[in-house]
């Protein structure tokens, strides 16, 4: 996919508060992170007890992933739980265990601790074992058993001609798809997280430090008082901006959704130690997409501590997980783009919503409003007719600039069905049957010449199951002045059409969304 030139914007004093109360109301609370320190630390000193299955062993417990890098954001509902990824790295060799030996072992304590704590037994996934926590606690903790591998791993890296002091913290994890995982074996899968969040730590390290040290100045403490977790850069909230805008486009299609790995990585690369958080944002989203290489035609996001490693290799058996990152970077650079000009928190929130969640954009940037009565009942009508189409996450922002010099209406819809009279009818009319044909009729007070876009945004699990969701803009053709599309009732659900009239590289002219329900 060709990516348009992005150039980043001087966002207004009034978008950039607006940012960064955005990233506030992403923010976890700080006992989120103080309660999931103290539960992995609880695990620890369980395994340390001397009646435990590895007492023999020095174990190391530590946190990996978002957590660790400070990139963590709140879950989308009060449903969905923080996932704490953390490492049991135990001080033995391979010459001592299996793969599935190790596994079991630490199984076997999690749920003697699991009991011991009033817990449900933890669940076994591929790689790790899950510990499931309360309903209030709203998070659950996967286990990685674990070897030190760093000198070997070390040697592995050198024999390709590369160096790197990030490998010594390169670890041995289990997995039970892998082909020695019942049998002892030097050729255990890697993995490591130390020296990826040293890594990513570096990227940031000048302005990290920078801002430690004024919170220690601020607070009268030492640095070495000012928890890590605390202390935030705007590369890691323009990271946890990017992954809620990815978490929402891709909330119906998680199966190509791009990883945060690949987010996190690129994102890493593009910061050039931007102050502010729109200067990062904006930043990363126009120079990621340069840290994808092209190695005899296939994508490659290198990991930064293992040059064997591409972080893309799904895209080669997948090529709709690389088409989907461009068309997500596409629409992030325009979502982003449009709410860094506005002056006024409404459309702001407008811009965003789609693929940040209105609710979570509305409470970040407008104060509540004291509202009741008639009017606000009607308000609350009118904006639920077309919420579900202005919000959906597939649905492309603009890419033109707006500047009114005219208008646009949709006048009507012909429905055509076979072996009935074709008839009439306005937005949000009663439910059509499927397999019916449309013709949409515009009229514009444009002057000619114009190019007429239409956009077409559906809604609703039919669409989703059969991967027939669309929300971006078709050219039309103009013949003798009439504005005209033809569609066809296919999936059940509230869908719209809106016409556009663009001149001069300007949306000059827009209908609104034109709702179309479906049985």
């Amino acid at each position: 996919m060709k990516l348009e030139t992005f150039a980043p914007v001087a966002p207004t004093s009034q978008a950039d508060q607006m940012l960064t109360e955005l990233v506030d109301a992403l923010e976890i609370p700080v006992s989120r992170y103080e309660a999931a320190e103290r539960s992995y630390k609880s695990v620890g000193r369980w395994l340390d007890r001397p009646a435990s299955r590895l007492a023999e062993h020095a174990t190391n417990i530590f946190p990996q992933g978002s957590f660790r890098l400070g990139t963590v954001i709140k879950p989308h509902s009060d449903e969905e739980d923080y996932d704490l990824d953390i490492v049991c790295e135990i001080q033995a060799s391979k010459e001592e265990y299996t793969q599935q030996r190790l596994k079991a072992l630490l199984g076997l304590e999690l749920q003697d601790y699991a009991r011991a704590k009033n817990m449900s037994p933890p669940d076994e996934a591929r790689r790790c074992w899950t510990l499931n926590y309360a309903d209030g606690a709203q998070f659950h903790m996967d286990v990685l058993p674990a070897l030190p591998d760093g000198a070997r791993q070390r040697r592995l890296i050198e024999a390709i001609g590369h160096g790197n002091a990030l490998a010594d913290d390169a670890m041995a994890i289990t997995d039970r798809e892998h082909h020695a995982y019942a049998r002892y074996s030097d050729d255990w899968p890697g993995s490591n997280p130390k020296g990826y969040s040293e890594w990513f730590r570096s990227r940031m390290r000048e302005v990290f430090n920078a801002k430690r040290h004024a919170m220690a100045l601020n607070e009268r403490a030492s640095v070495e008082d000012i928890p890590e977790h605390r202390v935030r850069t705007p590369l890691q909230a323009a990271i946890k901006l990017l992954k809620r805008h990815r978490d929402m486009r891709f909330s119906d299609e998680p199966d190509i959704k791009p990883i945060s790995i690949i987010l996190t990585t690129l994102a890493a690369h593009a910061y050039n130690e931007e102050v502010s958080i729109s200067g990062a944002l904006q930043g990363v989203l126009a120079r990621m997409h340069l840290f994808i290489e092209d190695r005899d035609g296939v994508s490659w996001i290198e990991n930064p501590t293992d040059p064997r490693e591409n972080f893309a290799d799904k895209w080669e058996e997948t090529p709709e997980k690389r088409e989907a990152f461009y068309e997500w970077l596409s629409v992030a650079r325009a979502d982003f783009e449009i709410a860094l000009r506005m002056t006024e928190a409404d459309p702001f929130v407008d811009a965003l919503s789609p693929r940040m969640g209105r609710q979570l954009v509305e409470q970040a940037v407008t104060p509540p409003k004291a509202s009741s009565g008639l009017f606000a009942l009607a308000k609350t009508q009118v904006n639920s007719k077309l919420r579900k189409i202005l919000d959906a996450p597939h649905r492309k922002p603009l890419v033109w600039r707006e500047l009114a010099r005219g208008a646009v209406q949709i006048t009507g819809m012909t429905i055509t069905r076979h072996g009935f009279q074709p008839y009439t009818v306005g937005s949000d009319d009663l439910p059509l049957p499927k397999q019916a044909g449309l013709v949409f009729h515009a009229q514009t007070s444009v002057a000619y010449p114009y190019k007429v876009y239409w956009q077409v945004v559906n809604t609703g699990q039919d669409a989703v199951r059969l991967r027939g969701l669309r929300g971006g803009f078709e050219e039309g053709v103009v013949q003798g002045g009439r504005l005209e599309k033809r569609e066809s009732t296919l999936y059940s659900g509230t869908h719209s059409m809106e016409c556009l009239i663009v001149k001069d590289g300007y949306c000059v002219a827009r209908s609104g969304p034109f709702i179309v329900n479906i049985l």
